[in-house]
Formats: C-alpha cells, structure tokens, sequence
C-alpha cells in the first residue's frame, strides 16, 4: 500500500483567513516554510466565500491570482495543495455572500440561482489550478452540512435527494474545472451521528474521489469517557472504519481530513500524547489517503470573539514556533518519508453491524449501541471494523475486505 499522506490545515498565522483581505506573499511564504520544515507533504486552504464571490456574477480574478501565488509558493516548498471552496463554515463563524442572505435569502443548495453560482465559482477555481502539478483537488467546501439542518440557528433545509443532486453538479463544477483531479467533499460528524441530517453517510461513501471524515472529540467522545480513554483516543480510527460500511468499493481510500487536540477536553500538557495516539490508531486502519492536522498555527489573540479552544490548536505558534504536537507528527511523517516505517496494517477482521437507514444513524453516535460496542471490543484488543446490516450476509463483499467475523452491537458484552 502506498504511505500515507501527512499535511496540515492551513491557518495563516497573520490575519487568519482575513488575511485574503490584506494578501501578503512574504507573511505566506513564511507561514509555508514553518509547515515545510516539519517535513509535511500537503497544505488544505481556505479562499473565504465572500471574499471571492462578492456578487453571484462577479469572481474576482485579484483573488483568484492570490491563491494561485498560495498554491505555487506551497510548491515551491515541495507542498501540494487541496482547496476547499465553499466557505463556508470555519471555527464557529459562518462566511456566505450577501446574495444568499436577509433580503437576498436563497437556499445554499436548492435554489437554482445560487447553485448556477456556487457552479461557476468551483469552476472557475479549480480551473485556475488545474495546469498545477501540486494541485491535490476540491473539496467542495468546509463542513457545509451544518447549515443544511439543526444545531444551526438558521439551516438552509434540503432533503436528501435535493442534497444529492447539489453534490452531483458541484463535483461535477469541480471535474469540468481541473479534469483528472481528487475532488471530494467533506462533512463534520453529524452526516455519521445525526439522524435528521440530510448529508447521509452513504453520500459521504460514495460521493467523490474518496471518503473524507473529520474527527473532534468534544463531540461527547471526551466528555463522556475523559481525556484518556479508549474512545477519545480511537475517535479518529472509529470515524475511519464506520464510513467504510457505506463504501461500495471495499478499498475506498479514506482521508482523514480535520483531527485536532481541542483544549481543555485535551489540556495542552496531554495534546502531545493525544496525538501520537490518535495518528497512531488511524495508521492501523487499511486504506488510509492521509492525515491532515487542524490546524497549522494558532489563531492570534488579537483577534476577538473565537471560542476558547479554537486559540491554540495550532502545530505552531502564531509566531510560528513548533510545538510538541508538531514534533509528534514530524517524526512520524519522517519515518515514513524514510522508509523506517511502512504503510501495511492488516485487515481488520471483525465487523460490528450498523442499520443502513441514515434514521437511525444516532446508534452510531457516542453512547449509541454502535459507538459502544465498537469501544468495547477495541479494548478488549480486538480491531473491529464496520458492516452495513444489508451486506452482513455478502460473502463476496465480506471476503474483499477480509472481514471473518460479523457481529451486532447485542452481542458486545
């Protein structure tokens, strides 16, 4: 198998993604050379939405020179680039352009003015970095499922269906733009957990070059079982193997795109271990594309109004000093780039079984019968996986994965 990717998500240290407001190329190249010097081999970035695409027919080329000059001074530094276009949603703030609010307000993904837009901005920017050769690809956007449903305070509702065809065409944008490329999109956890969301998990599985998941664990994962524990420090591998029971291809590959160590769930003092084990539990699971960390730098505390947890989740500081957590995945990325380390992990062999109905996916939630029995046997040693409860029977699909046990959550003691 090939080694997995090791990248980071990139938060410029200057500005955070404001910094699109006042680009500065040297603040850039800077940032980008404290992430190359931990030997990492990828960068995600976020263009903000709004500052994009002002106007549903206006992209503004200066902007999109900037990302390109992101994108080439990345490559500079021997770091490919993916780009998430549609933000979105980042570290609690919402980013939409005027012309999907208030007294413009329009669906995000049902309403065909604003889909003509979105399509055309996806477009027009993996068509810019498409002669690239260390362009990864698109993701669509970051976490767009959270304004499709509740907790959001003002969700745009789609169904299902409506929800496939948005994914359908904007991949499609994506395909027209840079043909040839890995373009993907990305949900937060409740396309895996929550009932009522209508981005599903076999969308998710099915959808794109490859699977995407991310992993926080003040979810209910920490809260529920502390900082030290089985769930807490397997959370990124669960998320991992559950998204492989929707997969219709056994050996789709699977990012792990967004995994951080969020204070205080995680104190700083424990985010080093926290690490090692969460990337050292995602390595065992097969398949694996790659692990990009959230997030490269810490946000400065001249800016106001960010959650707590979100100041300090940085591999470096916002003076771009490494920190302990870099060096947890310095090191490892460098065992593998050496060839001291091989990428091999062998299959795992237990299934639990999950409903294939998304409106029961909360089974699958912490504190589900799911998320406990696939903890349960975790700690008893055991390196379970996940199958759906129509494919429990499928010899030829079990026997592709090298699954040799199926098991339902009542039968986990």
């Amino acid at each position: 198998m090939a080694a997995p990717r090791f990248g980071v998500n990139y938060t410029p240290s200057q500005g955070w993604f404001h910094h699109w407001l006042d680009y500065d190329p040297d603040a850039v190249r800077a940032d980008l050379d404290s992430i190359a010097a931990l030997g990492l081999d990828h960068v995600r970035v976020f263009p903000l939405w709004p500052y994009f695409q002002p106007n549903r027919t206006l992209i503004r080329p200066r902007a999109v020179e900037h990302l390109v000059d992101l994108a080439d001074a990345a490559a500079e530094r021997g770091l490919d680039v993916n780009v998430d276009g549609l933000q979105g949603h980042l570290s609690s703030f919402d980013f939409l352009p005027a012309w999907t609010r208030t007294w413009h307000r329009r669906n995000l993904f049902t309403d065909p003015e604003v889909a003509d837009g979105q399509a055309a901005y996806l477009r027009t920017l993996a068509a810019a970095l498409a002669d690239r050769a260390n362009f990864i690809g698109m993701t669509l956007g970051n976490e767009v499922n959270q304004f499709s449903a509740g907790p959001h305070p003002d969700p745009d509702r789609a169904t299902r269906a409506e929800v496939d065809v948005w994914l359908e065409r904007m991949l499609a944008a994506c395909e027209e733009g840079a043909p040839g490329k890995l373009h993907l999109h990305a949900e937060y956890d409740a396309c895996w957990y929550q009932d009522d969301m209508p981005f599903t998990p076999a969308q998710a599985a099915r959808r794109g070059a490859l699977t995407a998941v991310h992993s926080w664990v003040f979810n209910g994962t920490a809260q529920r079982h502390g900082r030290i524990s089985v769930p807490t420090e397997h959370h990124a591998a669960y998320l991992v193997e559950l998204s492989k029971a929707w997969a219709d291809d056994p050996h789709r590959p699977v990012w792990l795109q967004e995994v951080g160590a969020p204070a205080p769930l995680v104190p700083p003092v424990h985010a080093a271990a926290f690490t090692e084990a969460t990337v050292e539990n995602a390595l065992d699971c097969p398949d694996l594309w790659g692990i990009t960390w959230w997030c490269s730098h810490d946000v400065s505390r001249d800016l106001a109004d960010f959650p707590e947890l979100e100041y300090g989740l940085g591999l470096l500081t916002n003076d771009r000093r490494p920190k302990d957590t870099a060096q947890v995945l310095a090191r490892t990325a460098a065992a593998f780039r050496d060839g001291v380390r091989t990428y091999a992990p062998a299959p795992r062999t237990a299934a639990l079984v999950v409903p294939g109905d998304p409106a029961a996916r909360s089974v699958c939630a912490p504190g589900g019968a799911v998320f406990e029995a696939f903890f349960r046997l975790t700690a008893d040693g055991a390196r379970p996986t996940t199958v759906l409860a129509t494919r429990a029977d499928d010899k030829a699909h079990l026997a592709a994965r090298g699954i040799t046990e199926v098991v339902t959550p009542d039968q986990v003691r």
